[in-house]
């Protein structure tokens, strides 16, 4: 098993000679002959495509250690490869370039003998898969009143450049159920890749956990964003003005009972100037 990953290139090469390659990427077919020596002068080696009902099938032809392009389809020409320090080797694998969706086929690799009469020695056959990872999806949610509950909600969820064409599923996080979509549209580009959109519709509730998850089956991808409940701002800034009401009352009130005190000062201090001045007045 080789495994090659990386951000802007995934090929996968399995041991079942199912071989996984992005748009646009080169991928390697392999077949490998190595049960005795054998002079290239004496094989035909033929890479076809499996399905016989193709009016031409020829992918790459090597004939007495001379590739021959005359029987080789027009959709390959100047796209394939042998590795020609590798054919002494028994290793007669093909690169195909600049894969395109029209090369996800199954395709098969035959080795013949000349010798008194032409014989089969080997075949094999590759599965040619294409994929592309989708980008993490953005899942945007209601901003929602506390008072929303049951009321109907809207979510949307998109994601892009990925390839073949995605499963989306909604999740009720709260009990793991399925919820169906409100909406799916899934569009394709001129590179070969989709994106994909989808919405949710769904009665609110007081917790509310919900997540989109963008399925990838040929990569055993699976991506997803969960739904973060948010507040409505204007209970926020509701909540200041009540605060700010709470703080004008109380001001309010310190400063009416501030007022009747220090009244009551003044007319204690006037009630002793008038006793004094009176009792001064008695004395002349």
């Amino acid at each position: 098993l080789s495994l090659f990953l990386s951000f802007n290139l995934v090929v996968i090469a399995l041991e079942d000679k199912t071989i996984v390659s992005k748009l646009g990427d080169n991928a390697t077919l392999t077949c490998i002959y190595q049960e005795r020596e054998l002079p290239l002068k004496n094989l035909l080696v033929y890479w076809q495509i499996a399905d016989d009902q193709e009016e031409c099938s020829v992918v790459h032809a090597l004939i007495s250690g001379q590739d021959n392009e005359r029987e080789q389809c027009s959709h390959f020409k100047n796209r394939t490869q042998l590795f020609w320090d590798r054919l002494e080797e028994g290793d007669f694998s093909l690169l195909l370039l600049n894969i395109s969706q029209d090369d996800e086929r199954r395709y098969k690799c035959v080795i013949m003998e000349k010798a008194e009469y032409t014989k089969m020695i080997h075949q094999a056959e590759v599965v040619l898969s294409l994929a592309a990872s989708y980008s993490q999806p953005i899942l945007s949610g209601p901003i929602r009143n506390s008072d929303s509950a049951g009321e109907e909600v809207t979510f949307s969820c998109r994601s892009g450049n990925g390839y073949p064409e995605p499963n989306v599923y909604w999740i009720n996080k709260t009990d793991n159920s399925h919820l169906l979509p409100s909406e799916l549209k899934i569009t394709p580009h001129d590179d070969g890749t989709y994106s994909v959109f989808s919405t949710l519709k769904v009665e609110a509730t007081s917790n509310m956990q919900i997540e989109c998850a963008i399925e990838n089956k040929i990569l055993r991808e699976n991506l997803s964003a969960k739904y973060t409940e948010q507040k409505d701002s204007d209970d926020s800034s509701t909540e200041s003005h009540k605060n700010l009401g709470k703080n004008g009352r109380g001001a309010q009130a310190a400063g009416i009972v501030s007022i009747v005190i220090l009244i009551g000062l003044l007319t204690v201090l006037t009630c002793w100037l008038w006793r004094r001045r009176s009792s001064k007045l008695v004395s002349y």
